[in-house]
């Protein structure tokens, strides 16, 4: 250690900003997990994870009534937020 030392304090300040960055360097990081897969097999994987979610009861698909009502519902709350700004 004390010979890169020496060689950093004893060169130019551009040699020893070289120096120095070899030491600090980390090398690139290779993909990993999901990053690896072709998006085919991504998308496979989660309709596997939808589809079980759906066989156990964890996930819910929203009919066109209960989406209108949901929307109903949040445009009432906006108005009724709109109107209280305005009267304070």
């Amino acid at each position: 250690m004390d010979d890169i030392t020496t060689d950093i304090n004893h060169t130019g300040s551009e040699n020893a900003a070289t120096a120095a960055e070899a030491l600090i360097a980390t090398p690139p990081r290779a993909k990993r997990g999901f990053a690896v897969l072709s998006p085919e097999k991504k998308r496979e994987i989660a309709s596997m994870g939808g589809k079980a979610a759906h066989e156990h009861g964890r996930a819910h698909r929203f009919t066109s009534e209960e989406a209108r009502a949901a929307g109903k519902k949040r445009h009432q709350l906006r108005v009724q937020a709109e109107q209280a700004s305005r009267a304070s």
